[in-house]
């Protein structure tokens, strides 16, 4: 079996001294270092080149620069995907987000972790847990998922969270480590309704 076939199936995989991956790693940087460098203003090329990165999309996607993953053929995107400078999705595991997610600066995706022990670990062995993220979600800055962490539906995490268990759908989740503070109500679609005449 391949490192990559361990990878793929959750096992512990040798990530730092396999050829087969390190190239892959490589191309899929160079390619997020070219999108990093095309100009803010040529909204259509990024629009055009994320696809190239990304495995699975939909057809609205804006990602800001700077992007950073490592393989990005094991991300999707649903539609209406917006992420703000400076997103790094680690994607040895899947990495798989619903429509109408938004993401604020400095967030973090981490499919990746490694072994405790300090032995396996100094062998280059990780392993790769898949992050599932649901329909209309919204992340404020700074917050950081961990491997194998599924978010639900219609969910806020807040600004700063470690998100490191599963948070249910309708919930607004926070903290270090991230726990659900409330259900999201009715009265929340009241709350910020105050538009200017």
């Amino acid at each position: 079996m391949t490192e990559k076939e361990k990878m793929e199936r959750q096992m512990l995989y040798d990530a730092n001294y396999d050829r087969e991956l390190e190239n892959e790693r490589l191309e899929c940087k160079s390619l997020c270092q070219e999108y990093n460098s095309i100009p803010i203003k040529d909204l259509e090329k990024r629009r055009k080149f994320i696809k190239k990165i990304i495995g699975k999309t939909g057809e609205s996607v804006n990602i800001e620069p700077y992007f950073w993953c490592d393989y990005g053929s094991r991300i999707e995107v649903g539609e209406n995907f917006y992420a703000n400078h400076g997103l790094v999705i680690l994607d040895a595991g899947k990495a798989v987000f619903g429509d109408n997610v938004f993401i604020g600066p400095n967030c973090g995706f981490h499919t990746s972790g490694h072994p405790i022990d300090y032995e396996r670990r100094n062998q280059g062995l990780e392993y790769a847990y898949p992050i599932s993220v649901g329909n209309n979600v919204w992340f404020g800055a700074g917050v950081q998922v961990m491997p194998g962490v599924t978010i639900g539906n219609n969910t806020v995490i807040g600004s700063g969270s470690v998100v490191t268990k599963d948070i249910p759908d309708d919930s607004v989740a926070v903290g270090n480590p991230c726990r659900v503070m409330r259900r999201i109500t009715e009265e929340d679609k009241e709350k910020y309704y105050h538009r200017q005449s």
